[in-house]
């Protein structure tokens, strides 16, 4: 598979700079103490008075948090060509990508783990992320599975969950801030279908736990887990930029024995 050079339909660059310095939340000033340089010249940008250099929108584009996809955009509308490449996940020079993926993955088990992309659509996953999923409805792993719908859906994770209500406001919590710093349109259709589901606007109980727990009633018991998210540094390709890894582990003794001898089972 080939690598391409990943660019949406651009806007001018003066409007595009100044929706990202508000939704950022930044005023002129902020944005322009932060690259050193005048808040007269942010200003002439965003209302075309000035042509910024590729190396000035690159600096503006760090301190916004921009995501790369979105940098190639703001290049392209200022006349610039994009310099942030896509590769497939199974492309050749994904190689590398691919086997540090496995190699984390397989030392994981058999608690589970998945790679999930920028849209939460799961990319791969390990044996014991397969365990979980084998107790879900075949139309919910057809692919693209997407790990929202997958937890979301009244006949998903959230039918399983003994915690329903809390960690669903927790999963849609996370995927409003996505919605929020990335400004993808896919990721806000994707917040707006999930938060039609049924329960959604269910209230949850008052918590003590320091971190949310996944509580499901699965593999014949109930089963705790937490998770944590992995993502790359310093990348130069969307797809690697985009990718994020996403562990879970037992919260008690009793959920690593369950899927330590369900591994075993199935070895």
């Amino acid at each position: 598979m080939k690598c391409v050079t990943t660019v949406e339909q651009p806007a001018g660059v003066g409007p595009l700079l100044r929706e990202w310095r508000q939704r950022r939340r930044l005023s002129q000033l902020d944005l322009a103490q932060r690259a050193g340089i005048s808040a007269r010249h942010v200003s002439f940008v965003e209302t075309g008075r000035a042509q910024p250099s590729r190396r000035m929108l690159l600096q503006l584009a760090d301190h916004l948090e921009i995501p790369q996809r979105n940098r190639n955009t703001l290049l392209v509308a200022a006349g610039y060509a994009p310099v942030f490449q896509e590769s497939g996940f199974d492309a050749a020079r994904m190689t590398a990508v691919r086997a540090m993926v496995d190699r984390l993955f397989s030392a994981h088990e058999p608690f589970p783990a998945l790679a999930l992309d920028a849209d939460e659509n799961i990319v791969t996953m390990n044996g014991g992320a397969r365990l979980l999923a084998r107790e879900l409805p075949d139309h919910l792993r057809e692919p693209p599975v997407n790990l929202m719908r997958l937890t979301l859906h009244p006949e998903g994770l959230s039918k399983l969950m003994v915690n329903s209500a809390h960690f669903r406001q927790h999963m849609l919590g996370r995927l409003h801030r996505q919605v929020i710093h990335s400004g993808r349109p896919s990721l806000r259709r994707l917040y707006e279908e999930v938060s039609r589901y049924p329960g959604m606007d269910a209230e949850p109980e008052l918590t003590d736990e320091v971190v949310t727990l996944l509580q499901v009633r699965a593999l014949g018991t109930e089963l705790r887990l937490f998770s944590t998210v992995t993502t790359f540094g310093a990348s130069t390709d969307i797809t690697v930029a985009e990718l994020s890894l996403e562990t879970f582990h037992p919260a008690d003794e009793h959920t690593a024995d369950v899927f330590r001898e369900a591994a075993r089972q199935l070895a």
